[in-house]
């Protein structure tokens, strides 16, 4: 299994800053992590990145043809630090 590591390149072009280091916190047990400590299933069709405490679907980003399709429910919160 990877961790949110293996999903920068997608997250830097949906997001300008390095989102591997930005703070999120869990909106099914409120667990602050940095997006690259979370864990990534991913295939052809997009990826999901889950909570390491609670297992919950954080972060969902689904490819299609002219972008990505973003679903962002089991997070509370996301800092993102300034560069």
């Amino acid at each position: 299994m990877l961790d949110g590591n293996a999903a920068a390149g997608v997250l830097r072009e949906v997001f300008a800053a390095d989102m591997t280091m930005a703070f999120t916190s869990c909106a099914g047990c409120g667990t602050t992590y940095q997006l690259g400590e979370l864990r990534l299933f991913a295939s052809a069709m997009g990826m999901i990145l889950r909570c390491p405490s609670c297992d919950m679907a954080m972060l969902r980003v689904g490819n299609i043809p002219n972008g990505y399709w973003l679903d962002l429910r089991g997070v509370q919160v996301i800092k993102v630090a300034r560069a």
